[in-house]
């Protein structure tokens, strides 16, 4: 082999070894990436505590003795407890009950996907033993908690924000590079559980959505059963921004 050649095998090999190096990296640090806990800022809502297998978690609730329930589940750097005064504002007679995933909000734990969908199934089963009828809304990295969910147990109604087809459709828009079915240990496959949804779903997608690629969340619409869901579009909005819009809390308090 001439100079030019080893040297072209020696560059082949070293942009081999960062990119192995790369993936790596990935497979190791990826929850960081993923999940971004937040603190509980709003010490006023009352709290409830849950035992879960990777702990205690808390969960900021507004209590109500109505047959009905509301549980949401937030975004991977939301801090849902802030959320509170508007569900009591849009479900005035409703339970509401917003999750903490595990590590955020002083909820014991790491959060993963195995972690919280754990808290999430314990969070309904103990929610519908008091509420006979239970509204389930996911937003961002929690529609594929909701989902999921649905998909085991009798929801009532089921409300998607900005969500995703399955997590590896945002890895791949935003690290084309990498080959992101193989290296990512959560996934939130929610179109493996969207046909198994029986519950009324609504999907709320922001306009300009600038985090989730809007062929993903096209791609889950079309997963759930025929004529199950309704799909809306607020113009202009962003991933981050939609909840600023005037239509967001009636759309999701709407029926259909």
């Amino acid at each position: 082999m001439n100079s030019v050649g080893r040297f072209i095998a020696l560059v082949l090999s070293v942009a081999c070894l960062l990119y192995v190096g790369v993936c790596a990296l990935v497979i190791f640090s990826q929850r960081s990436l993923i999940y971004f806990p937040q603190p509980r800022s709003n010490h006023d809502a009352t709290v409830i505590t849950l035992p879960t297998e990777a702990g205690p978690v808390l969960v900021s609730t507004f209590p109500a003795t109505s047959h009905e329930a509301v549980i949401y589940f937030g975004g991977n750097a939301e801090d849902v407890s802030l959320d509170l005064p508007l569900f009591v504002q849009t479900f005035p007679n409703d339970a509401i009950y917003l999750l903490h995933y595990p590590g955020y909000g002083g909820s014991a734990g790491h959060p993963s996907e195995k972690s919280i969908m754990a808290a999430a199934f314990t969070l309904f089963d103990a929610v519908h033993a008091q509420h006979q009828n239970v509204i389930v809304i996911g937003r961002s990295l929690g529609s594929g908690v909701a989902v999921h969910l649905a998909s085991e147990r009798p929801v009532v109604r089921l409300v998607l924000v900005t969500p995703f087809d399955s997590l590896v459709d945002v890895a791949a828009a935003h690290y084309p590079f990498l080959p992101s079915r193989w290296l990512m240990l959560d996934k939130y496959d929610s179109w493996k559980y969207a046909p198994q949804v029986i519950a009324p779903t609504k999907i709320i997608v922001a306009g300009e959505d600038e985090v989730i690629p809007r062929t993903s969340t096209e791609r889950l619409r079309t997963r759930f059963k025929e004529g199950l869901v309704s799909y809306v579009i607020v113009p202009g909005a962003g991933h981050n921004t939609i909840s600023e819009d005037p239509q967001y809390l009636r759309l999701l308090s709407q029926r259909w």
